[in-house]
């Protein structure tokens, strides 16, 4: 016999049945009840490997869950507002509490959980099919968004707050981290970061009834966040899902495991190849590249990558630069080209120009992008051709890369320059070695910036090295540095090997 249908609906038996079954699916997968109760619900695949994760919190098999995912795909729908609806109409005797940065942000997501357990779809779920012969209601004297309570006989309900918020005589069977670090500001100050872990340790935890789970779903603004720390403390304890936003290579996700010390081999968790979107439907790998430019590397790696990079940098830091209008009369100058021959992906070209005025070095000017081998080849012709009309006594090198294809593509370019000062450079040895030099006068004081609107690009790309996506604008700086100052292009490693602990 089919279970009865809400009052005054005028159904078919065959929908009925199709009720029945879709209410069965619901109460047993995270995907089909996000889909039951909210009909905008979006499947893809980052969602169905998102809610089968979820379905093992629910089913006691991961207690730690860390998810570390871009800003707008729906992780915290997902996860903080859709799932514990689902967790208290299964366990309507274990309360949850949702944490953020603040009361309003968690008393938000509170209100969207609270939404849900109100709506029709849930009460078909929770009223008729309920447990105790009691449906999951909430109470009207206990209906606050910072706290609201399930009707009796059932003992569970919702807390939202912000962090360092009393949750006195609270206890929960579950606990929502969401975002515990509201900008960049916050996240990148030593105090702060200490205040979370210090509430989350002395506070959220001794709240944690025992089987309790805990799921971490965050930006990663910085290495020494809360789940930094918590990896570095426990890490073998949590099931950790980062959703890049752009699928990296294995030799990418590699690097950026190792240095989060996370497993490495493991592939995409969605299967997916490098360069592709985590979600094209709502952010397409075109707009993804553009938020890309707009947001710059370091930015890029933390909040969309899930690969946090610190602010000041490793090998450069940013303090070390400072910026002026224009190259004093006179300068001597060289343009140093790094090429990469894909279009839309993988490598930059860049184009360094560089100066030096009585031992004053200015990195005067960068073009860089992802460009075809023909509008590559143009834009490089342009430039030089532009270079030399405005300086007159001028060079060029372009990198010859390794092998047969790399002398080809350096001739190439060199052909198509004929008339023009351009020369191929055969750069050989470790690429942090080669950069050393230019380094050592930054660390100086001795390198300046000439203001342009490349500044930014090229400070997030340097102060990323060795650890940022990519160095292409360091070794085409590296690269102009060395031919301005006449150094070699192969640079022995062994001095190398002690950067980054003489410069903290």
């Amino acid at each position: 016999m089919l279970p009865p249908t809400l009052h005054n609906e005028q159904v078919t038996p065959q929908e009925a049945a199709q009720e029945y079954l879709q209410r069965q699916a619901a109460r047993q997968s995270s995907l089909a009840f996000a889909q039951y109760v909210d009909p905008t619900y979006q499947v893809n695949a980052f969602y169905r490997h998102l809610n089968g994760m979820l379905d093992k919190v629910m089913a006691g098999e991961i207690k730690r869950l860390m998810i570390f995912a871009p800003p707008q795909h729906g992780k915290s729908r997902t996860s903080t507002e859709i799932f514990p609806a689902r967790w208290i109409g299964e366990n309507p005797n274990l309360p949850v509490a949702v944490v953020s940065y603040g009361a309003t942000p968690a008393q938000k997501f509170s209100t969207s959980t609270r939404d849900i357990i109100e709506s029709p779809e849930y009460a078909r779920l929770y009223g008729d099919l309920s447990h105790m012969g009691q449906p999951i209601k909430i109470r009207e004297d206990a209906r606050a968004k910072g706290l609201w309570r399930l009707g009796y006989p059932h003992k569970g309900g919702l807390w939202a707050g912000g962090i360092g918020g009393p949750i006195t005589s609270h206890g929960f069977g579950g606990i929502l981290l969401d975002d515990p670090f509201k900008d960049w500001k916050q996240a990148h100050s030593q105090v702060y970061r200490q205040s979370v872990y210090e509430y989350y340790r002395g506070t959220l935890m001794t709240r944690l009834w025992q089987d309790g789970w805990v799921i971490i779903i965050m930006t990663r603004w910085h290495p020494d966040d809360i789940a930094g720390r918590l990896l570095a403390e426990e890490g073998d304890k949590w099931c950790i899902l980062r959703y890049p936003a752009i699928a990296e290579s294995q030799e990418e996700r590699d690097k950026n495991n190792k240095m989060m010390g996370l497993p490495i081999g493991e592939s995409d968790p969605l299967g997916r190849e490098a360069g592709e979107a985590l979600s094209p439907v709502r952010f397409s790998i075109d707009g993804l590249q553009e938020k890309r430019e707009n947001v710059g590397e370091r930015a890029w790696a933390n909040e969309y990558q899930g690969a946090p990079r610190l602010a000041d940098g490793d090998m450069i830091k940013r303090d070390w630069f400072d910026t002026v209008a224009k190259v004093p009369s006179g300068a001597k100058r060289v343009r140093y080209i790094d090429k990469a021959g894909t279009q839309g992906g993988g490598a930059y070209t860049a184009l360094v120009l560089m100066a030096e005025y009585h031992g004053t070095y200015y990195v005067e000017d960068v073009v860089r992008g992802q460009w075809s081998a023909h509008q590559r080849e143009e834009i490089i012709h342009k430039t030089i051709k532009r270079d030399t009309q405005l300086y007159g006594k001028y060079v060029a090198y372009i990198e010859q890369e390794p092998g047969s294809g790399g002398k080809e593509s350096a001739e190439h370019t060199i052909k198509k320059n004929a008339g023009y000062r351009i020369k191929a450079d055969r750069p050989t040895g470790d690429k942090d070695a080669r950069l050393l030099p230019f380094a050592d006068q930054a660390e100086a004081g001795n390198v300046l910036l000439v203001s342009g609107l490349w500044n930014h690009a090229w400070l997030e790309e340097m102060t990323a090295i060795p650890n940022g996506t990519f160095r292409d604008q360091g070794d085409a700086t590296a690269g102009a540095f060395n031919k301005l100052t006449g150094r070699k292009s192969s640079t022995k490693v062994g001095r190398a090997s002690g950067l980054y602990s003489s410069r903290g």
